[in-house]
């Protein structure tokens, strides 16, 4: 267990927004469950690791969230089959959610990397990969 992720914490701009994305793709798209809710944020538990989002204080707002900059980049997540990918893929298009890289996609990581690229609510930026074998 040495060295596994414990948790991840991010902060957003707008919880009400990012409970709704977040609680889909973890909940209805993956396994995970809501370990805790409280007024100012909400942890999602898989096995023994958890996400967590909190809403940013007023007087931290004024920048917004940028991949470019030092810090996080994107978040990745496995899946077992390029189906999976292909009707997430739909359900992000039903759902208006900005897909990255729409002129490589499926292959935007590369010609044997099968994933689809998109953006919550504060365009923290997930990947969804195969990764069977």
């Amino acid at each position: 267990m040495n060295g596994a992720l414990h948790h991840v914490e991010i902060y957003v701009s707008d919880l009400n927004k990012t409970i709704a994305f977040w609680e889909w793709l973890l909940t209805k798209k993956f396994s995970y469950i809501i370990s805790q809710r409280w007024e100012f944020g909400i942890s999602f538990l898989y096995s023994d690791t958890y996400i967590v989002f909190v809403q940013t204080e007023k007087g931290y707002l004024d920048k917004p969230f940028n991949r470019k900059n030092t810090g996080l980049n994107h978040l990745a997540f496995h899946c077992s089959s390029k189906e999976f990918v292909d009707n997430l893929t739909g359900e992000l298009h039903e759902k208006g959610i900005n897909i990255l890289y729409g002129d490589k996609h499926p292959y935007a990581g590369g010609e044997n990397y099968y994933a689809v690229f998109f953006e919550d609510p504060d365009r923290i930026k997930i990947e969804v990969v195969v990764t069977e074998k």
